[in-house]
């Protein structure tokens, strides 16, 4: 069940309010109910649960929907109370819930993927259940008739989605580590552009579309936020994680992007600052401070008569130097390096005390995070993992009071 967490830790950093146990296997997805005090959970246990907080402060399931297969993505679109699941066997399910949280009805399937459904999104506009799978694909079906609208192919396993629901535009990330953007029509569909960055595979991705920006977080343990509205292709590259960053939520108001990674650690960006775009890596065949070849350089070794050394490159200037030139390390946060990196040794001598003062703050979720959603208009954030525990936070020691106007979390 869920047991209430009652200690108040004076200090800028997330309160872990609740923790819910109960599921048999990892949960895929978790869920806040706006204005509610639930949660809305999918599991790899085949279950999908509506947890309400009772009286006693814990979180009981109103609801327990046991599926044919396991549960791989979920979406809620509370207006409507309607629910999506998405499956391993590749379908998607559609499930209205009753004013009271306490039944669910379900409405139909939509024959969506032929493999695992990795992500869900719901427009009420259109009507479209839009989905993305392991079947390399991304489909649109209609929900009131239930029928295929259309589908793209990817050369690899579509892993995560985002959609602008003005322009109608998809943002797809892939396991080969590459974002495609597509305009969805009725019937069809056309690729606008294909963003690559990332040295891994897409996990997550969040757009903001009042900004026009779009955030992705991938196996690399990185995170690149790609301003789109500038039309520029200006990218923003922030490294801070240490393992494979699973969720991302970017906070309009305040101009903060939370993101989780697989270790549970949580980061809190400050993206209201002016930041330095990272270099692209230049390529030579020798260093360029010191001049000495690098080790494929057959015909300067072989005039100087000196060994061919390995090359590295400056993170801050982008460089190509040897490991004597680069013997520093520094964090850089203004260009998104909040660990020490590699830098050479005129851009350490640079690099100014003040230029070191982080821009994020980096907390212990102390579970495994597989997926996160936040309520923002409550400064609240659910996490989930492969460990089977949901641990609800309170958000607004780190992100500002501001978002969390008129609510008392006890």
């Amino acid at each position: 069940m869920a047991a209430e967490i009652h200690s108040r830790p004076q200090s800028s950093r997330p309160v872990l309010l609740s923790k819910i146990e109960g599921h048999q296997d990892a949960v895929t997805a978790a869920l806040l109910i706006p204005k509610e005090d639930g949660v809305i959970t999918a599991s790899e246990d085949r279950t999908i649960r509506v947890w309400l907080k009772r009286d006693s402060g814990q979180y009981w399931p109103s609801i327990y929907h046991t599926m044919a297969s396991p549960c791989s993505a979920m979406a809620y679109h509370h207006d409507s109370r309607r629910i999506f699941v998405g499956q391993d066997n590749g379908a998607v399910m559609e499930f209205h819930v009753s004013e009271d949280f306490n039944k669910m009805n379900f409405i139909k399937t939509y024959p969506a993927h032929q493999n695992r459904v990795s992500a869900i999104i719901f427009s009420l506009a259109t009507e479209w259940v839009i989905s993305t799978g392991y079947d390399k694909c991304v489909s649109w079906m209609c929900t009131r008739s239930g029928n295929m609208l259309g589908r793209h192919f990817f050369t690899s396993w579509a892993s995560c989605l985002q959609y602008d629901f003005d322009t109608q535009y998809a943002f797809v990330g892939d396991c080969s580590g590459q974002i495609t953007l597509l305009k969805l029509e009725q019937n069809t569909c056309s690729v606008i552009t294909t963003l690559k960055g990332h040295e891994g595979s897409i996990a997550c991705l969040w757009w903001d579309p009042i900004q026009r920006l779009l955030f992705s977080g991938a196996s690399d343990n990185s995170i690149i936020m790609w301003d789109i509205g500038g039309r520029k292709g200006r990218t923003l590259l922030l490294q801070g994680h240490h393992d494979k960053v699973q969720s991302l939520c970017y906070l309009q108001l305040t101009r903060q992007l939370v993101s989780c990674s697989s270790d549970g650690g949580i980061a809190v960006w400050n993206m209201d600052v002016s930041r330095e775009e990272a270099p692209q890596w230049l390529e030579s065949d020798s260093c360029q401070k010191c001049e000495q070849p690098f080790f494929w350089n057959i015909k300067q070794m072989w005039d100087t008569k000196t060994l061919g050394l390995r090359q590295h490159h400056c993170r801050k200037c982008g460089q190509a130097v040897c490991g004597k030139c680069s013997s520093k390390r520094s964090t850089y946060p203004v260009m998104g390096f909040e660990f020490q990196v590699r830098v050479c040794d005129s851009c350490y001598d640079s690099i100014k005390d003040e230029d070191r003062t982080s821009l994020a703050t980096f907390h212990e979720g102390k579970h495994n995070i597989s997926h996160m959603s936040m309520d923002v208009a409550r400064g609240l954030m659910v996490t989930c993992g492969t460990d089977r525990i949901v641990k609800i936070w309170d958000m607004t020691p780190v992100v500002g009071c501001s978002l969390a106007t008129g609510f008392s979390p006890h």
